[in-house]
């Protein structure tokens, strides 16, 4: 399939630049993927949609405060954004400057901090800090806003771009079908009987880098770091063996789950999980098929995007354009603060 069989169109008016208050107050598109039927709701009509014993599965992962400036040796401006901490005091980061940083060059730091550059990855760039890495960032960094978000970040943003359950340090760009949930939703979820699981993926800046080539089968995805644990396992096993459905809160536990599954070999729906810790760069387009999830609430995504063909695979491309288009219609808010969809899949999408 073409780059551009996922491109829409969307007035710039319809991109969130704040969130709703409060959380559950955001829109709920509702798109069956067997029949391509829309409804309209909203968010904090999601327990509806559910039924006791189903599982809710979220990423726990913490949005660190990511985006730091400097300056180097030479003077000029630098600023940093990370990527990903590979241990206490070495970090992934892309760098932005008017000329580029050289193996063994020193980026000054606030605070009086410093960092050492090591070597280059690809785009990325392997930095030495004089300090633990996610305390320098939680100290010195900023809300890494997307960069369709055309504001400075504030106060607010550290709590709102931010779910209500973060709760390992390690992401650059929040989970965000997770902002829905708050704490009265969540408690009427447990009422109904829902489950609850959590994975962690650390969402890497990568995720708001544009698919270049034409051909989307040539494009590689970025590397992310995630962990679907045991007790995650035993909770969706629980689930699915008493009948109940696997619900993926975003994008991001899709990718942990289907890495997860995926790595237990075979290519037919699994009937039980296996834990899974290391990395994923799993593409899911269309043609894809699910092992590990009955259904799906996410955001809308951006034209041409890699999560959007996710979304694609999951309900199908028809189906996902006229729910795009309805969404576009009838005013929904797009990206990171704005609604959300909950969709099931096509039957073609599901593994055997």
């Amino acid at each position: 399939m073409q780059r551009t069989d996922f491109h829409f169109e969307l007035p710039a008016e319809l991109i969130a630049q704040r969130p709703v208050t409060p959380r559950s107050a955001s829109r709920l598109l509702v798109l069956n993927g067997e029949s391509a039927a829309l409804a309209d709701r909203t968010f904090r009509e999601l327990p509806l949609l559910l039924r006791a014993g189903d599982v809710l599965v979220f990423n726990d992962t913490r949005v660190v405060p990511a985006r730091v400036r400097g300056s180097k040796d030479t003077g000029g401006k630098i600023e940093l954004l990370l990527e990903h901490a590979e241990s206490a005091d070495i970090a992934l980061v892309h760098a932005r400057a008017s000329k580029g940083l050289k193996a063994g060059a020193t980026v000054r730091l606030p605070g009086g901090h410093s960092a050492r550059m090591l070597e280059r990855e690809g785009d990325l760039f392997r930095l030495e800090f004089s300090s633990g890495v996610l305390e320098f960032f939680e100290t010195h960094g900023e809300v890494p806003l997307p960069p369709y978000i055309v504001r400075s970040p504030d106060h607010a943003d550290r709590e709102r771009y931010q779910t209500v359950y973060a709760r390992i340090p390690g992401a650059v760009a929040a989970p965000t079908a997770g902002l829905h949930f708050d704490a009265d939703l969540l408690a009427e979820l447990d009422n109904r009987g829902v489950r609850r699981a959590f994975v962690t993926l650390h969402v890497g800046a990568g995720t708001f880098q544009p698919v270049r080539a034409d051909h989307i089968d040539e494009h590689e995805m970025h590397r992310e770091y995630l962990e679907v644990s045991e007790g995650a396992c035993a909770a969706i096993n629980a689930a699915r063996a008493a009948g109940g459905r696997v619900i993926a809160v975003g994008t991001t536990v899709v990718r942990s789950l289907e890495t997860a599954a995926a790595a237990a070999g075979g290519s037919r729906r699994a009937a039980e999980l296996a834990p899974y810790r290391g990395s994923t760069r799993l593409f899911i387009r269309p043609g894809y098929r699910f092992r590990a999830i009955d259904a799906l609430v996410t955001n809308f995504h951006l034209p041409e995007s890699t999560l959007l063909m996710l979304c694609a695979a999951f309900v199908g491309t028809a189906a996902l354009k006229q729910a795009y288009a309805h969404a576009v219609a009838a005013r929904y808010r797009f990206f990171s603060y704005g609604d959300a969809m909950f969709a099931t899949p096509s039957p073609s999408a599901l593994a055997p």
